[in-house]
């Protein structure tokens, strides 16, 4: 290991070179790692590309082409493609692959907090049972049993990270009020746990500077929310008048079973296990500060 804590030469894999992926992609990239992973479009490969990381094609239908070249060398693996009816894609095209390496110091498997279900509100940690309640959620589960599975039975350091909400720059509320499509829905009781997108990164790479295979880890903001308070927040922010509040009840007459299934569930994720072990400390503690710091430099421009 390097002074720096970290392997010489150190690389990290990402299958799913997605929207929280390529945060902590681009902060190692910047640390000196060479960065390879995968994505699903052409036109995505070539945009990645062109920052200097190295892009494959991959999903359940199109498996690397070779896989060999395209993992070798991988220290660190991260793992953000979701699981779809048939399985974890990964697992199914490339387990034998991952086996292989012989240098691989940290896999992490980016889950949800939705694999605990609905609790009533009540607060939840790492040690409670899962209990899903959406097909989504099912085959986080079984994903991550599979994951950990491999950490059981062959040794390898994965770590899994269950996220809460994820939101940041180009994924917020602001979006939904420019395109008129925000709602403030009143529903007394109900909150939704949240985490900056920044915030995931720095998670991911202090676990990567301190592992401990087989953990598990919720990612979450220290404050759990109703959506109707976080509207109402970007609109203070932004100077426009809030929506007005739609009962629960009339605004799922109008739902789509993807978006009425976000609220099938209530609970608040504790996050203090990240705390605690890892040291971090959250940039955007609470959905406050995440606005905010997303709208500084819209309003800039």
């Amino acid at each position: 290991m390097t002074e720096a804590g970290m392997p010489k030469n150190a690389k990290l894999f990402c299958f799913g070179l997605g929207y929280s992926a390529l945060v902590l992609a681009r902060r190692l990239k910047a640390d000196g790692w060479f960065v390879g992973g995968t994505c699903r479009h052409e036109d995505t490969r070539a945009r990645l590309s062109a920052e200097g990381i190295d892009v494959f094609l991959f999903d359940r239908d199109r498996p690397l082409e070779n896989p060999g070249a395209a993992l070798n060398g991988a220290t660190h693996i991260l793992v953000s493609v979701p699981p779809d009816a048939a399985g974890d894609s990964v697992l199914d095209r490339h387990r034998a692959d991952i086996l292989a390496l012989r240098d691989v110091h940290w896999i992490g498997y980016l889950s949800t907090t939705g694999v605990y279900g609905d609790t009533g509100g009540a607060p939840v940690d790492e040690s409670a049972l899962v209990n899903p309640t959406t097909e989504r959620s099912r085959r986080r589960v079984m994903a991550e049993k599979r994951w950990l599975g491999l950490r059981h039975r062959e040794g390898l350091a994965v770590h899994v990270f269950r996220l809460a909400g994820i939101y940041g720059p180009g994924r917020s509320i602001f979006e939904r009020l420019r395109a008129g499509s925000a709602q403030r829905i009143d529903r007394p009781g109900h909150l939704f746990s949240r985490i900056h997108v920044e915030d995931i990164a720095t998670v991911l790479q202090a676990s990567i500077a301190k592992p401990r295979p087989g953990a598990i880890y919720n990612v979450c903001d220290d404050e759990p929310a109703a959506p109707a308070d976080v509207t109402a927040y970007a609109c203070r922010l932004a100077g426009v008048t809030p929506p007005p509040m739609v009962s629960f009840e009339d605004a799922q007459k109008t739902m789509t079973p993807m978006a009425l299934s976000f609220w099938r569930d209530n609970r608040r994720i504790d996050n203090g296990l990240i705390k605690r072990e890892l040291g971090v400390t959250l940039a955007y503690p609470t959905y406050k500060e995440g606005l905010e710091a997303i709208f500084a430099p819209a309003r800039a421009k």
